[in-house]
């Protein structure tokens, strides 16, 4: 146990900073410590477990009881476009007036949104009454993926676009097929100088009547 002024005497002399980590033990504690460092560690900590978590939003398609089949259709096309991003869907049938002595028509047109949405989601809550409204909940087959596994995807297509330009380099950079078009230069080159040097019959019969 050391006095509060030597504990900050103590903190001074190394560059640190007086932490009290347990402001309720008696008597209470304290740590030597870089507080900004700290800090920064911990919203590093923080910002490294909100790009592991999941969020899960709700969405929610309401219709109603009289609803044309044209009109039904575009709500379950709203309504797959929400189970595909990842997130639960809240489907709300909304009745007024005389419309509540007939919920079997909600809970039909709720039968009809979960036949045309079975290929993106499953039926988490059928359907129920809720004062003037029949909900049921819906969630997508596919897990909302985080920030950290969009980053790894991109990563991996990184990686395989670059050994792809890897490839294709080593392929232009050939040096087998390098030597071999040199060597198919050379050959062309020593044909044409054994053309050149092949005397001509004109120019050697000149030659032996010059000698003569």
């Amino acid at each position: 146990m050391i006095p509060t002024f030597d504990a900050l005497q103590m903190a001074r002399e190394r560059g640190l900073d007086l932490v009290e980590v347990a402001p309720n033990a008696m008597p209470p504690v304290c740590r030597l410590m870089d507080y900004g460092k700290f800090r920064y560690e911990q919203s590093r900590k923080e910002r490294e477990s909100r790009r592991h978590q999941h969020v899960v939003e709700l969405k929610e398609v309401r219709i109603r009881p009289k609803i044309d089949d044209h009109d039904l259709e575009t709500k379950g096309r709203q309504a797959a476009k929400f189970l595909n991003a990842g997130d639960k869907v809240k489907l709300t049938v909304l009745f007024r007036g005389r419309e509540m002595a007939h919920p079997d028509l909600g809970r039909v047109l709720l039968d009809q949104l979960a036949d045309q949405l079975r290929p993106h989601g499953t039926v988490e809550q059928p359907p129920r009454m809720e004062g003037r409204t029949m909900i049921m909940f819906m969630a997508p087959l596919k897990a909302k993926s985080s920030v950290a596994d969009r980053e790894r995807e991109r990563e991996k297509e990184g990686n395989r676009a670059r050994e792809q330009g890897i490839d294709q380099t080593a392929e232009n950079e050939n040096p087998q097929g390098g030597q071999e078009a040199v060597q198919n230069h050379r050959d062309r080159q020593d044909h044409a100088d054994e053309g050149d040097e092949k005397p001509q019959p004109a120019q050697e019969g000149a030659a032996r009547e010059a000698t003569v």
